[in-house]
């Protein structure tokens, strides 16, 4: 299977459309060529998604046009997938050195197609994606890892979303909790329902929330929360923004915070958690952000 490449001409108005690898076309040439990846197809990458024609579809699984044709019509006449959300018409150069407009299907329809092909390489492919499926399944999450590591523009892009991600989920109260009982365990014979790491846990959380906005967890929830206020004053929740509020969303102090202080909030949390530090250490920590230290349990306990 030789190398292909497509080349399209955008509107005035939009970004180039970018060329990247999928590790899923990646994956499938690796299987067709026995072991070798110095074949590849390259994909249409836009508006965060993967784009093929037909012909390349039936290149990927090596199939005919004809075949990728009939199982995009069956797709489409089971409601498996709505036509018009995975089509999109783009200008390709065609061997005449003349532009075509030509119908180009995303990655929920390459996906779909190559669950109905009955062929070698479509059954490594879907041993490879349900793998995928496992992970995300037990783990809760999946990772392109060699992808990754390796980089690129859109990568890096995606690798940021990534880092952000992680971050929301060390900022989780429970998490917190747990990851910062988890550090004082190693040094202390404790209960972690005990009232001694409970106030642990508090002292390090208000001097993390003091350090953001000048207010320990307790105060910031007094001094924003407003019956008067759109939300009650949350800025986020379980569910936002159109889930319902719980009674619990509205005692948890990160969700009165801006977006802004919710991102130093973040950089803090999975920063200190790195260091699997003690709680004597963290107001030095903190003096490296350059940040007023609380000194006492604040005015609201």
């Amino acid at each position: 299977m030789k190398k292909k490449n497509i080349k399209g001409k955008q509107m005035p108005e939009k970004k180039e459309a970018s060329i990247v690898r999928s590790s899923a076309a990646e994956y499938l040439t690796f299987v067709a060529a026995g072991g070798s990846s110095e074949t590849s197809v390259e994909m249409r990458y836009e508006d965060e998604n993967i784009w093929l024609t037909q012909k390349m579809m039936a290149s990927l699984y090596d199939v005919s046009v004809p075949a990728i044709n009939q199982h995009l019509k069956r797709i489409f006449a089971d409601n498996e997938l709505e036509e018009s959300s995975v089509i999109k018409q783009y200008l390709i150069t065609a061997a005449d050195g003349k532009n075509y407009n030509t119908k180009h299907y995303s990655l929920q329809a390459i996906i779909a197609v190559g669950f109905k092909i009955e062929n070698e390489r479509a059954v490594q492919f879907r041993k490879w994606a349900n793998r995928i499926v496992k992970d995300y399944t037990i783990q809760g999450w999946t990772m392109d890892v060699e992808r990754l590591k390796h980089g690129g523009n859109l990568t890096d892009e995606f690798f940021e979303r990534q880092l952000e991600k992680i971050r929301e989920i060390r900022l989780s109260e429970r998490k917190f909790y747990q990851k910062i009982t988890d550090i004082y365990a190693t040094a202390l014979d404790y209960d972690s329902a005990a009232t001694a790491t409970k106030r642990i846990f508090a002292a390090v959380q208000n001097k993390m929330h003091y350090a953001i906005h000048g207010n320990t967890a307790a105060e910031v929830i007094v001094d924003r929360a407003d019956h008067k206020q759109e939300n009650m004053g949350l800025t986020s929740w379980d569910g936002a923004p159109k889930g319902k509020i719980h009674k619990y969303d509205v005692s948890i102090a990160k969700n009165y915070l801006s977006e802004f202080e919710l991102g130093q909030m973040q950089r803090i949390v999975s920063a200190y958690l790195d260091m699997a530090d003690w709680e004597e250490r963290l107001g030095g920590f903190l003096k490296l952000w350059d940040r007023e230290i609380l000194q006492d349990a604040g005015r609201v306990t």
